[in-house]
This record gives C-alpha cells, structure tokens and sequence, in this order.
C-alpha cells in the first residue's frame, strides 16, 4: 500500500535523537513527558552528550518516575531539574537541593504553563505510531503535556510502539509536531504491591465505609492492592482518580466498577495517567471504558464533586492526637502529596454524601507506632485538621468530623495498636487532652470483637451499622442519653436519672469484653455518625447466663432494630457458651415485652413490685415444654 500524504509528511520528520539536541540552545527550559512515558532515549541521549550547546538547562517534570534523569553533582553544569513531587527517587536530591521543588495544587499547575508563567521551550514527548488520519495518542500519562505543547517553540515526538492508544483528550496531530524520534526502550511498567495481614485488614476497614455507587479515588501501593479484593462485593462503583491501575482494571473486568452512577464521564474511569503491567497497558489500548483527561479536569475539585458519593481515600504515614497527619514522603513514595489531599478533600466536601479517609496500619514495617502524641517536625504535613472526617487503621475505623478535640483523640486512640493505647492516653492526660480521671481498659484492646461489625437496613430503608461499643463512643451514647424522654428514661434506668455525668457514663462505655458484649447502633445524617440504639447483655458471675438490656432512640422505634438486637445477641451469646438470658422489663413497657414475646425462645416471667423479672433459656420452644 503506498503512503498517504499524512505519512511522507511525518515520516520525513524523522530524525536520530542528535538532530534534536543539535537545536537546543543554552538556557531552555525543556518539557518532559511525565511518568511511565519519560521519553528515556532522547533523555539518555541528552546525559550522554558533550556538545557544548547543551548547558545551564532546565528540565521540567511533573513526576520523575524513571532512572534517566542522574541527579548528582556531574551534571550539576549541564542542567537542573524542577519537578512538582518530592516523592519516588527525587526526593533525597530535593532534600540535598539539587533539585528544584514547585509546590502547587495539581488543578493549578496547567493554569502555571498555560499562563506563561512556567516558561517552556522545548517539550519532549512520547506518542503512540500516527493513524491514518495523522493522530497520535499521549497514551499512559496525559496531566499537561497539551499545554506544553502549546506553548513550546519546539516540540519532539519520541514514538514507542508499545503505549496503548488511549482516548479522551489525548490526540496529538503530526502537524503540531516538529520533529520525531523513535524510541528504542519500552515504557516504564510497574509489578503490582505485595501487601500483609494488617494492610489486608485495613482494606477491609476501609471499605466497609463505601456503599454501592460510590465514585472513589484510587492510587498504587499496598493499602489499594488490598483493597480491591475486599471491594468485590460491592455494586456500580465509579472510579475519577489521578491513576489507572492493574486494580481498577480487575474491578472494571469482575463489573464491580461499572461508572453507571457518575455524573461527570458518565460510564468512564476517568483518569490523567496510567501505571502498571504490559497487561494493564495491552487492555487500555483503543479501551472506550477508560477516559484521559488533564489535570485542569481530573483535579479539578469541583469536576469530582459532580459525582455523588465522592469517596477520598488517602494513604498516611503517621497521625497525631490532635488530627494532624503525616504523609509519605521519601524515596520510593508516590502517594498523594498535601496538594493532592487538598484537591480530593475539596471535591469529597463539594459532593453529596461525599466522604474522606486517612488510612494507615497501626504501626510501620520497623515496628513504629503511626499513632503519635505529636507529629512535630515530619515532612509533608497536612495539617487541614477542620477537614478530617474518617481515620482508618486495620484496628477500625475513628470518625472525627464535628467532633472535639478530645473526642478525636480518645477515638484515634481506640483504632490504635492496643500495645500503644495505654502510653497514648498517659500523654493524652499530661497534655491536658483528654480528662485527667478518663478510664481506659487498655488489656481489652486485643480483646475487641471488630468481626461482629456489619449493616442491616430496616423498614423505610433506615440503614444502620452495628459493631461493637468503644470508649470514644461517650459523648454519643451520652447524647443518646438526652434525647430519651422521661419514660424511656425510667423504662431503661428504672428511676427518674436528669443527668448522666462524664464519670458515670465514660464506666458505662469501658467494657470488659469477656464478660459483658455492648453492640451500638449508628446511623448517618447530614454526614455525621449518630448512636440511635445500644443493646448489652452482663454475663452473670454465679452460672451461664447474662442479663440484657436495649435502648433505642424513639425517633427509631417500631421498625424492628430491638428484636434485630435481641437475635444478634442471643447468637453472639450462645457461641461464647451462655445457656440464656434475664431481664427485669416494667410491667407497662409492652413493647419491650412484645420484642421477648418473639423470641424462638421459652420465657419465665416473675411480677414483682411491677417489674417483670424474664428467665429465657436458649431452648426450642417446644423442648421446654416437653422437659416439664
């Protein structure tokens, strides 16, 4: 087939790597394809060369990812390097100054070239081979290679057979290209994360806190590897994040990301680049499913905030007890930087329902608590403590928003490695953050029953989440406490209680697990946790039987939750070898005495001085009254 016209004009553009070097000139600042497109031949060409022209440069990459840039003194007279990310192998050399770090949100950093006020003369891109209409494609990486573009007098198209065609704003014409190179290496791939028990179990934590039809961020690392096995479950999730990995890509394919429920992209992962395995790249090509976009649109929080159910999920590095979180920082890093937190905080504030999540194990690889009095000097801070809302950690799960500071403590506290809790609060104290009379029970802290955790939605689709009770949950359950009436009040308490003082009810919250089991009923409005219900059963010290106890909120009564809870502690109380149950219920409380009425159980019921004192052995209705 002879050539089109589209390609003699291409192809007679191209020219070895030292035809383009041979056009730079002393001083030019020169753009560079970011990430796993860094166009590594023309760069090794650059390194290599001596030619005199090539002197006092300066490079500009968003995020070296690569080994061809050397960042050593050597080199220290031919060029310097500005990037926009302290983290992956730049980070020792910005700490060392040898390069140069521009702090910028993400969404602004195309306004920066765009502008003019990021000068480029020169831009270094990598495309796939041209169609044969003459277009390219920015393939893997495209955040604001489209200004540079624009704006550079002289642009080089490095084409590398091997990046996937990809769609969305990622089309580069032959005739806005000067001259083109071919690549003789293949793109930067990435193998995926190994990942351990306790990042396995904070995957988990982290997404029992996303519902079906969630929009989420997604990144690279151990927690977002774990995480996508525990999503499977999950329905019509939709994904706008800066990165595309093997992950989605495996939740995309199992149909467990679908898009069907976004707003913005409608049906499409939206993302500026991609990061991965030869497989993620094959699968991506011409792939209509997955759109690019710059980084003026992905980062944008405003575009994020389109969608409802915006989740953002942040990897930390250490949090203290004020709120303030460490990010990553350091060689090897490529999670969100404070930046981008703030782009993903704003757009998970914007949107309906939307949430954030600080997430981190309880202690580092060396053994380190993450968990700490004082982040004090740590790089990459984020210190936008009004904007905390979840903290994760494989331990559970510490809500933060609309609460105090002491109440944020002693909830990060709970979700702490229980060997850290005891020193914690001793700090805590000594600081004059949390009560100086506070009870913590820290031996129960390995002793938590986190696997009794789950959901249930009752009649009028009130969906409410249940675990086991914490000592952070004393300003709710006191709350719960004044919202009673007098005769709920009197029902539950069995005397006219006004008050229930932080003495009194920081006991009640402190449970030892092995005798007593307090299940808390949580529901969510106007984006803030409400305790509406609590049931407790106290194991008796003289034979196997427990005394038990409900208080539902009124405001959700008549849906069903107290005979859920009844069921849900009598088979949590059966497998821990208690035979049945007791109870004291006033004579007139005719709705608690209905929930005892429909259990599959026996009831001996004793009046005295108004109280119905209830005996309900776990045995089959029927076999008590064969045993008679």
């Amino acid at each position: 087939m002879a050539p089109t016209a589209i390609q003699k004009s291409w192809e007679q553009r191209v020219v070895t790597p030292d035809v383009v070097l041979s056009k730079i000139e002393p001083g030019m600042s020169i753009f560079l394809g970011t990430g796993v497109v860094e166009p590594r031949t023309l760069i090794r060409h650059l390194m290599a060369s001596d030619k005199h022209n090539l002197r006092d440069l300066e490079l500009i990459q968003l995020v070296s990812l690569g080994d061809a840039i050397p960042i050593d003194e050597r080199y220290a007279q031919k060029y310097r390097l500005k990037t926009f990310f302290s983290g992956w192998i730049a980070h020792e050399a910005i700490t060392a100054g040898r390069i140069d770090l521009i702090p910028c949100r993400f969404s602004r950093i195309p306004w920066l070239f765009k502008s003019g006020m990021i000068s480029v003369n020169a831009a270094f891109i990598q495309i796939t081979p041209p169609d044969e209409s003459g277009f390219c494609s920015l393939g893997p990486a495209v955040d604001v290679a489209r200004q540079a573009i624009e704006r550079a007098d002289l642009v080089v198209g490095a084409i590398n057979s091997k990046l996937p065609f990809t769609l969305g704003d990622t089309l580069v014409h032959v005739n806005e290209i000067d001259y083109f190179v071919t690549s003789l290496e293949p793109p930067i791939y990435f193998p995926r994360w190994p990942f351990g028990e306790d990042f396995d179990k904070l995957a988990a934590n982290v997404a029992s806190m996303i519902d079906d039809g969630a929009c989420i961020s997604y990144s690279i690392g151990p927690l977002f590897e774990a995480l996508e096995k525990h999503l499977q479950d999950k329905k019509d999730l939709g994904i706008h994040s800066f990165l595309m990995t093997d992950a989605v890509m495996e939740l995309m394919k199992s149909g467990v990301v679908t898009n069907r429920r976004k707003e913005f992209f409608h049906g499409k992962t939206v993302v500026s680049y991609a990061q991965g395995s030869p497989e993620l790249f094959q699968w991506l090509n011409c792939n209509p499913l997955v759109e690019f976009q710059g980084l003026d649109v992905v980062a944008d929080p405003r575009n994020m905030a389109k969608n409802d159910d915006f989740i953002a999920i942040v990897p930390a590095r250490k949090i203290d007890l004020h709120g303030r979180v460490a990010l990553h920082a350091g060689k090897g890093n490529v999670a969100a930087g404070p930046g981008e937190a703030l782009e993903h905080f704003a757009g998970a504030s914007l949107s309906k329902r939307g949430r954030t999540i600080f997430a981190l194990p309880s202690r580092n690889l060396k053994g380190e608590r993450n968990i700490i009095p004082s982040i004090g000097n740590l790089a990459n801070q984020f210190c936008d403590i009004e904007s905390l809302d979840l903290v994760i950690t494989e331990y559970g799960v510490a809500s933060l928003r609309g609460r105090t500071i002491r109440e944020r403590a002693l909830a990060l506290i709970d979700i702490a490695h229980p060997d850290d809790r005891s020193q914690l609060v001793t700090v805590a104290k000594a600081a004059n953050i949390l009560y100086q009379d506070q009870i913590y029970l820290t031996e129960t802290g390995y002793l938590y029953p986190s696997e009794i955790a789950h959901c249930h939605t009752f009649k009028g689709g009130l969906f409410v989440s249940f675990r086991a009770i914490k000592p952070s949950d004393e300003e709710g359950m006191r709350r719960l406490f004044y919202r009673f009436s007098d005769q709920a009040v009197y029902y539950r308490y069995f005397s006219p209680i006004k008050t229930m003082p932080h003495r009194r009810m920081q006991e009640y919250v402190n449970v030892d697990y092995r005798r007593t089991l307090s299940i808390v009923g949580i529901v969510e409005e106007g984006g803030v946790e409400k305790i509406m219900a609590e049931a407790r059963y106290v194991r008796s010290d003289e034979r196997p039987y427990a005394d038990v106890a409900f208080t539902i909120d009124e405001q959700y009564q008549g849906r069903g939750i107290a005979t859920y809870l009844l069921s849900l502690l009598t088979d949590i109380a059966r497998k821990r070898g208690i035979e049945g149950f007791t109870a004291d219920v006033l004579a007139d409380n005719k709705p608690m005495m209905r929930v005892f009425e429909k259990a599959p159980f026996p009831m001996k019921a004793v009046v005295e001085s108004g109280i119905y004192e209830l005996t309900i052995p776990f045995l089959p209705k029927k076999a008590e009254n064969e045993t008679r």
